[in-house]
């Protein structure tokens, strides 16, 4: 009867620290969103080479996140928020150039994002078979990605930027699940600034290929 009590008790603590764990992953998600959203309104002038420049800083605020975390709690935050706001920058001509081209692409593939995203990482919570060895599928996935995206860029394949925009949704839909599997499983708390930096750059990802497919839908 004791030990009865005592694994109800644990899994009510366990329970406890994923709830936590949710709140605060999501809130650090929803600060590096608002911070990107005004990078990217602030550079909004700005040239490609500066975009390029805040692209290199951005992830070396997330490889710093790794060091810092021995450290300080707070400069690992305070990483992540420099993060948003680089990468809002980096990514700022281009949200520019298709808000000029067609601003209705833009909140189509933000509610398109909102849906993808909800639906995928509920999934991913939810879901009790161990998404790991999927996820070492993914990354060598995403990388022959990188590589169809390189090959694009020097060959006219027809239909291949539609089919690079599809198989990258595909990609981030497992990552999605993989990075929200993670906030119930962890059971380090001071991993949310990480698994935030995981989640909202598969959000980032999602919104710029469901950008790509709204905006060819016009061509």
């Amino acid at each position: 009867m004791a030990d009865s009590l005592t694994y109800r008790r644990m899994g009510t603590a366990a329970r406890g620290q994923a709830h936590t764990l949710f709140a605060q992953t999501m809130a650090y998600v929803a600060a590096t969103a608002a911070l990107f959203a005004l990078g990217a309104w602030l550079g909004r002038d700005l040239n490609g080479v500066v975009g390029i420049i805040a692209f290199i800083a951005a992830f070396a605020c997330l490889i710093g996140m790794r060091f810092a975390a021995r450290s300080s709690q707070q400069l690992t935050i305070g990483l992540l928020a420099a993060f948003g706001l680089l990468i809002g920058l980096a990514v700022a001509p281009t949200i520019a150039y298709y808000g000029s081209m067609d601003p209705t692409a833009l909140w189509q593939a933000g509610g398109a994002t909102a849906l993808f995203i909800a639906g995928f990482g509920a999934a991913g919570y939810a879901t009790r078979r161990d998404l790991a060895p999927l996820a070492r599928v993914l990354f060598w996935a995403l990388v022959a990605l990188i590589v169809f995206g390189v090959v694009l860029i020097f060959v006219n394949i027809p239909g291949g930027a539609l089919v690079y925009s599809v198989l990258g949704l595909v990609i981030f839909a497992g990552f999605t699940m993989f990075d929200f599997q993670r906030i119930r499983t962890s059971t380090d708390i001071n991993s949310a600034p990480f698994l935030a930096a995981s989640i909202f750059l598969d959000i980032l990802n999602v919104f710029l290929f469901f950008l790509q497919i709204f905006s060819g839908q016009r061509d």
